[in-house]
This record gives C-alpha cells, structure tokens and sequence, in this order.
C-alpha cells in the first residue's frame, strides 16, 4: 500500500496516536479502573482520557499525489475513513488488524484517507466508538472530505443506523467490505450464488439502512422487479415487508441452486476417489501466495495477483510427485480474521475441497508481521468445516521477503513446516518431496504379467499405484507395484508369484 501520510497536511486532522484528546466521558465500566489506580498496579494504565482517545493509526493513508489521477480514480473510490475498537492485546496488534482493514478497503476499490483507533474495554452498544468519539469521527470525515467510514469490526444493525445518524456519511463494517469484495472477485456462476447468498443473509436484518436501493441491488424479478408494481404489493404490505420476502425467496432458489451444482462438484469428486487419485488442498491465509504455489508446483497458470481475494473458484489441477505419482492439487479461497460466518457458511460445499482432501498445504506469508495470527485464523476455519484431522505441512511461503528471525520463530513453533518462495522456486523440490512422503501410499502389493493388449492397466498402475519394479518380457510387461485393492483386483487374473 503506497502512503503519502506524511505529505498531507490537515489541521484539523494531526498525525500523531496520541492526538485527539477525548473530553467525551467513557461508559461506566471505566470508572471503576480510575478508582483502582491508587490502589496496586495492574500493567500500565491510562488515563481516562487517554484510554478514550482516537489514536491516529499512521501510514494508513493511500491519498493520492497526482491530480490528473485523483481526478481519473475520484469517479470510481470511494473516499473512506477507518475506526477500530482495541479491546485487547498490544498496540502494534490493533495496528496490523487495521492494516488489514486498510488492504481490505483498497482491494474493494476505494481510497483510504485516514484510520483511527480508540481503546476501550468493549464496543459501545448503541454507536460502536460511544456518542462523543462519533462527533469527533464526524469532524475528521467533514476534514478529510470522506464519503464513507470502514469499521473494524462486524456492527449490530442499531449501531450501523445510529453511527450513520452521527457522521453523516455511510457506515459499512468489516463484514460488508469482505462480501462486496467476494462479490467483484466471484466468477463461476457458483461462485456468484454463494457470494449472494451471504450477502443476502448479511443484509436481511438490516434493511432498514438499505431499504430504499434494495430494488435496484436485487434486479430481476419480472413485474416484481424495481419500484413494485401489481406483483410486490399486498394489502398493507409495507416497502420493508416487500423488499424482505423479495429476498427469502431468492435465498431459498439460491440455496436449491449451489445445492445442485454441489451434487456437479461431488460428482467428479467421487470419481477422483474411484480411481484413488491422492488430492492435495492449498489452504491459508488471502494474499499468502497460495494461487503462486500452485502454479510452481503444477504450470497452471492460475490468476496472481497482489491482492486480497484474488482466488475464489476453486482450481483443481493434476500434478506428479517427483516417484511418479499422480494427485491432484485444488487451490481454495483465502482465509481472514473474522472471516464472516455467512461466508463460511455460503462457501461451505467450496471448502469442502479441504475437508476431503488427502493432505492440507497450508500456506502463510513468512514476511507478515504476525503469521502466527494468520495460522490460527485459518485453522478456526478448518475446524469449522471438519477438516481438523487431515495431515498438514506449514508452507511458510514468501521467505525471499521474510526476517530470518521470524522464519526462525515459526518453525520452532510448527515442526510439520517448511520455507519455500514460489516467486524464486527456493525450497520447492524439498517440499515436492515431502508431499510424496505424506500422500496416503496404495496398500496391496501386486506382481502381474499384463499382457501388451491391455496397456491401459499398466498407464493405471503408473498413475494410481506405486510402481517398484517393471520389465518388458515376451508375453507382456512384468509390474510389480503397490496399488488399491479395487486395481489390485483387476490385475488378480494376470498375477504371478511374489517372490521372497
């Protein structure tokens, strides 16, 4: 992310974390923390003022420098101010969650002008950052000239409606920027499906912000379509109540929908299984490099790009083991912290690649500045789709641009892992190797005469099996393999002797 911060210039509007100072009270519960300083140390605590300020987040601004190209990208960004509640952990972790934001803001298009943040034990219930941090969110949205405010966090539909009264300008939490970009990345009609789904279910209880464009976000519809007509209206039936039952009913179609295109995916699925074709699944973190990987491992020539959500259609490509051995290698979706349970839900049949796979690579960004957090965001979701058991191996990619010191700290900590970069190729043979290792290896071991008329069988036992020996005879070609039971089955009328 580019920054200019420390070019712009506004008054109203310093620089620095420790600016702003709150005169606002805080709620209650804060009260009680001033009345126990006295008393015994408990870690170093703030005053009540500097506890409620706005700390200004630095190097968030991605304000462009170039008037022509302000001017190009003013028609098609939004304009937006970040603000984040830090109810626990370090200073530095709510300044990377709001990192993130900021990467989340610019990958859906818009330009981030400024971000802060306010500690605070909880989110105030009724406004998200409490009445008086909202006047003053108000006053550094009318400075910067803001169209929008990005929190950092999922907001309850009274706290959307109510911080949106304050500032004047559209609120959208961190749930709705992950569905709308989900929604520009989606590109398989299933895809599509899914991402609508969620947002749909996002989008249900809060209608009362939304009500008036809904028409023209739902489309279709025949005479049911926008601005209602014969088809939308009941008697006393309300705009709210129309533009409710309008989306129920597209949810259940949707639904019945990825419930069929389910049954196209576990299809090819099983028929993987039937020819006993190991599968491999890339999961990780979005931006980790996992779409990169996949194509150094495989040439698949998948879409990469420096940019979160880049994969959302699952890409399932053949690839071989250094011994020969065929599997398939399926990239995922990218993972995120707080990753929105209507998301988990909609892309439960995508992610069910993971859950059925053979072997999970799970990939994270090396040069981040909390990997660990990223693992343990990404193994929440693992376990939310039952794939906890399946054997992984840590791909701690990116280590050209990672600190050796962190590279060091990771794999202390995952004794399953390896470093690669899928940009360089470093490391890359080691894990091809270590992917053969770990594939489940065929369990009966065959030795079979098979004659050259049946050729097909012995291209399977390359594929599908374990070839430990072959020879080219008179009668046919001599394989000695381990291969599954269903192809050890076939190859039973050409077996001969093992021998010792």
């Amino acid at each position: 992310m580019t920054s200019t911060s420390d070019t712009r210039d506004h008054a109203d509007a310093p620089r620095r974390l420790d600016g702003l100072r709150a005169e606002a009270l805080m709620d209650e519960d804060l009260a009680a923390i001033d009345e126990d300083l006295g008393h015994h140390y408990d870690g170093d605590q703030y005053d009540r003022s500097e506890r409620a300020a706005l700390r200004r987040v630095a190097g968030l601004s991605t304000e462009l420098e170039d008037v022509t190209e302000v001017e190009y990208r003013q028609l098609r960004l939004e304009r937006v101010v970040l603000v984040g509640v830090w109810t626990d952990g370090t200073l530095e972790e709510a300044e990377n969650s709001m990192a993130e934001l900021a990467a989340l803001a610019e990958t859906a298009g818009s330009e981030v002008l400024d971000g802060v943040i306010q500690r605070r034990d909880k989110p105030d219930a009724a406004t998200y950052i409490g009445s008086g941090k909202a006047k003053e969110l108000r006053d550094i949205v009318a400075a910067t000239g803001a169209d929008t405010v990005v929190c950092d966090g999922e907001l309850t539909p009274g706290q959307l409606i109510q911080l949106e009264d304050v500032v004047k300008v559209k609120v959208v939490d961190r749930t709705a920027l992950i569905l709308d970009i989900f929604a520009q990345h989606a590109k398989s009609r299933e895809g599509k499906a899914q991402v609508s789904l969620a947002q749909m279910q996002y989008m249900l209880p809060r209608l009362r912000g939304w009500g008036q464009s809904l028409s023209r976000q739902m489309g279709g519809g025949g005479s049911g379509s926008s601005g209602g007509g014969m088809a939308t209206r009941g008697p006393g039936e309300t705009k709210i109540e129309t533009d409710r039952r309008r989306i129920r009913e597209k949810m259940a179609k949707l639904r019945k929908e990825i419930v069929e295109m389910k049954k196209g995916r576990d299809t090819k699925r099983q028929e993987r299984k039937r020819h006993q074709v190991p599968s491999v699944a890339i999961a990780g973190y979005t931006n980790a490099g996992k779409s990169s990987l996949l194509n150094r491992l495989t040439g698949a020539g998948v879409l990469v790009e420096n940019a979160l959500f880049a994969t959302l259609d699952p890409t399932v490509r053949r690839a071989q083991t250094p011994s020969g051995r065929v599997y398939t290698l399926a990239d995922t979706v990218g993972f995120v912290r707080h990753l929105p349970h209507h998301l988990v839900e909609a892309f439960r049949s995508t992610m069910e690649e993971v859950a059925d796979a053979d072997l999970i690579l799970h990939v994270v960004d090396g040069s981040h500045p909390e990997p660990e957090t990223q693992l343990a965001a990404v193994r929440e979701v693992i376990v939310s789709v039952d794939a906890q058991n399946v054997p992984e191996i840590v791909v701690i990619n990116k280590a050209d641009a990672a600190d050796p010191h962190v590279l060091q700290r990771l794999l202390r900590r995952e004794p399953h892992a390896i470093v690669v970069s899928a940009r360089s190729g470093a490391g890359i043979e080691e894990l091809l190797k270590l992917i053969d290792d770990e594939l489940p290896r065929p369990a009966v071991e065959v030795r079979a005469l098979v004659p050259y008329t049946q050729g097909g069988l012995v291209s399977r036992v390359h594929a599908e099996g374990e070839l430990l020996a072959t020879e080219h005879t008179g009668e046919g070609t001599l394989v000695h393999a381990k291969v599954s039971a269903e192809l050890a089955a076939e190859l039973e009328r050409y077996a001969v002797a093992l021998q010792g």
